[in-house]
């Protein structure tokens, strides 16, 4: 057990926030979580584990001691009548792991291609882009549960699968998520359903697709290596059918339960906002969702910022938006 102190997370988040941990230590196995919880309860200390950094918000300084999840590996850990099981540990890099499944001939992933961060946060969020959620492709996944100190397994019907919702996401800290196995199906066809994909033929190559989800993503999106963000800052509010009769102008797209989901990235565009900036974080200009951060910022000008977005649009539309990242 390496610890670091006063360890620099800046370029542990995608947001690029100036930030650093008390202590750090990276987990490259299981066997070591028991002892880093051992060391931070010693100390007095929290324990925060921290993946890609793709979807938080850090403090400063972060007053806990964080893993450094780098749990490696990725198989063909098995196969069904109808699906290849393949298996990645926690600490591997998501888009790695579709570009090593589609190039492997083992497609079902490439809508979720280009979505930073690692394995093990993928089934915390349910991330999901261009029509597939992880839950769709889900079978199982390995976690630490850091009361009972024990390892547990966790089928799809035990982990609260919702829209980029789980039960990890509303325990946090409970369990350290491990490993992730996915069904690809064998039988594979592309999904398309999202505009500019939809015509994509029954018989298109996985890797056209996935290069088609890429160009999408990079028309939308700024890479957070040249611009800090953290993807779409705020979820797509889910409101009631009369709710969204009152916004008869916004696009909206219902939902199996019967409400309807709302355009967040349109709520706040119809704002204004799109390009707007105060100090060094503002809305991207070419998607009114993304928050950058221009050079510098704090957690402190985000959180100002994402204040002042929410403020409008619940000015102007009634509607209440929630961030998504999550705040350490």
């Amino acid at each position: 057990m390496n610890l670091i102190a006063d360890f620099d997370l800046t370029r542990e988040n995608t947001l690029g926030l100036k930030s650093a941990a008390r202590l750090a230590a990276r987990i490259t196995q299981a066997e070591a979580l028991a002892a880093l919880l051992d060391e931070a309860d010693r100390r007095g200390m929290n324990f925060t584990v921290l993946g890609g950094g793709s979807n938080v918000v850090l403090s400063e300084t972060v007053e806990a001691l964080v893993g450094l999840m780098r749990i490696a590996g990725r198989r063909l850990s098995g196969q069904t009548a109808t699906h290849n099981l393949v298996t990645a540990g926690a600490g591997e890099n998501w888009h790695d792991f579709v570009t090593w499944t589609v190039g492997r001939g083992m497609p079902g992933l490439e809508n979720l291609a280009g979505i930073p961060g690692t394995v093990g946060a993928a089934p915390v969020q349910n991330i999901g882009a261009y029509g597939v959620q992880l839950s769709d492709v889900f079978f199982e996944l390995s976690a630490f549960d850091t009361k009972t100190r024990a390892i547990e397994t966790f089928k799809a019907a035990d982990c609260g699968f919702g829209y980029r919702q789980s039960r990890f996401k509303i325990e946090p800290g409970r369990h350290v998520i491990l490993s992730v196995t996915l069904a690809l199906p064998r039988d594979w066809s592309p999904t398309k359903a999202y505009a500019g994909l939809e015509g994509f033929p029954d018989d298109a190559a996985p890797a056209e697709v996935m290069a088609s989800v890429l160009a999408l993503r990079q028309s939308k999106l700024p890479d957070w290596r040249s611009l800090g963000n953290a993807g779409s800052f705020f979820h797509n509010p889910v409101v009631s059918t009369e709710e969204a009769e009152r916004l008869a102008d916004a696009p909206r797209y219902p939902q199996p339960d019967g409400r309807v989901k709302l355009s967040a990235g349109w709520l706040i565009e119809q704002c204004g906002l799109k390009g707007e900036r105060l100090g060094p974080v503002g809305t991207y200009d070419g998607h009114a969702l993304v928050l950058v951060n221009h050079g510098g910022a704090t957690r402190r000008d985000v959180a100002r910022f994402a204040a002042f977005v929410r403020e409008r649009v619940k000015a102007r539309f009634g509607v209440d938006l929630v961030q998504e990242p999550v705040e350490i």
